[in-house]
């Protein structure tokens, strides 16, 4: 049987919201349970825990494009936060909807990091190794949930974005891509839904302040990975868990990122 391999990125702000967690990894368990030939790596942040951690801990927090600062002596609790306590109640709500999870960081997974730019800390971009259990888990069946935690060949602790993390495994896995984030889609002005973007039109779109921010590195992200895997990657919402399903199954959901 030929495997599909799906890496789907869930934003760390579905912790936050009631239900969110167990509804989606029920209807992965649907998915898995239905289709036997497709097989599912989960990687995910978790910037509003980290927020809450580290001003419970007294230090302020600050953004660069969409990219938290990260200061040395802030990263045992944005470790804590994503490795620990984020990648564990996911696991936790992804085995009570009857799945095998394997929480693990960016370095099981095949990819060490470095440092992105001085003036962002550790903030980390990713490279790749040769040392990933990905495939062993997945022939397993078990399901990698991967948090955005990097670790350097220099012995240092990095702070990944998410989606570039996500973006980086699905190329080491040639799999389909997909963002499941807080919106719907990739919104235009009018704040209306986008449902398939190039790459002048995200282009103008950044140029003329429609897209900032967190979305800004999402949509650049998605873009480069959709032109390294030569296919289209998907925006989408998991605040609607069936449209996981949809995607997968191969609708047109929220926005095409086409190369």
């Amino acid at each position: 049987m030929v495997m599909q391999t799906w890496v789907i990125k869930i934003g760390g702000a579905v912790l936050d919201t009631e239900d969110a967690a167990q509804s989606l990894f029920l209807e992965l368990a649907k998915l898995i349970h239905s289709d036997t030939s497709k097989q599912f790596v989960l990687v995910h942040g978790g910037g509003s825990l980290v927020d809450r951690w580290l001003n419970d801990a007294g230090f302020a927090t600050a953004k660069h494009q969409g990219l938290r600062i990260s200061p040395k002596e802030q990263m045992p609790y944005i470790v804590g936060a994503l490795a620990g306590c984020a990648n564990k109640q996911l696991m936790a709500h992804a085995i009570n909807a009857n799945l095998s999870p394997v929480g693990c960081c960016l370095y099981e997974a095949g990819l060490m990091a470095k440092q992105k730019l001085k003036a962002l800390g550790q903030v980390g971009e990713c490279t790749t190794h040769d040392k990933s259990i990905l495939n062993t888990l997945l022939a397993l069946g078990r399901i990698p949930l991967v948090s955005s935690v990097g670790l350097g060949e220099d012995g240092q602790l990095y702070n990944v974005n998410a989606d570039e993390a996500a973006a980086a495994i699905a190329s080491q896995l040639n799999a389909e891509l997909i963002f499941m984030t807080d919106v719907e889609a990739v919104l235009d002005a009018n704040k209306q839904p986008l449902h398939q973007l190039g790459k002048s039109q995200i282009e103008e779109l950044i140029a003329t302040g429609v897209i900032v921010g967190g979305m800004e590195v999402k949509v650049k992200t998605s873009l480069r990975a959709a032109q390294h895997l030569r296919r289209g990657v998907y925006i989408s919402s998991w605040q609607k868990p069936e449209n996981l399903g949809a995607l997968v199954d191969g609708a047109h959901i929220g926005t095409k990122i086409t190369p």
